[in-house]
């Protein structure tokens, strides 16, 4: 698959590859750290293969925000790399525009890699709009600083996470 535009995140975590990769892809751990932070995560399904689905619903923490998402595996290389294609959705899963902007593409390629790295594991989380048009795409480009400060808020929320399952 070819490199998405878009945001393009690294980070080291303290904890090994085969942990990280756990977490990512186990629905009783997904669930304790993905996200906006201060919001819930109920999985409803996670199939984590090639053509499988992670299908979702966040709750703001006053619970009068509800957004619908789900995960499109596209490749599954336990325990070092995962692309997947992402959406809002409805709560029957079908693909919807993002609550927050109807320019947002409908779908956002991610690949992410997994290095383990004496002892520790570095994340490389690659994400950008699939068959965008060119208002989705400058929608994307306009709000990418801001999605990546959330995931680096994400990925926080995973490095305490991961400190307590060592």
């Amino acid at each position: 698959m070819s490199n998405p535009k878009g945001i393009f995140l690294t980070r080291e975590f303290n904890a090994p590859r085969e942990l990280v990769y756990k977490v990512w892809t186990e629905p009783d751990h997904f669930g304790n750290w993905w996200g906006p932070q201060g919001f819930t995560l109920e999985v409803v399904k996670m199939e984590v293969h090639p053509g499988g689905m992670f299908f979702g619903c966040q709750k703001s923490p006053d619970g009068q925000h509800v957004m619908w998402g789900k995960f499109v595996y596209q490749e599954v290389q336990p325990p070092e790399k995962l692309i997947w294609v992402q959406s809002f959705s409805d709560e029957n899963g079908n693909t919807i525009r993002a609550p927050f902007n109807p320019q947002w593409p409908l779908e956002i390629l991610n690949i992410l890699t997994l290095e383990e790295v004496e002892g520790k594991t570095i994340l490389t989380l690659q994400g950008g709009p699939l068959n965008a048009s060119d208002e989705e795409q400058a929608a994307y480009d306009a709000m990418a600083p801001m999605a990546a400060q959330g995931m680096e808020g994400t990925f926080e929320q995973l490095a305490n996470y991961l400190s307590t399952q060592l």
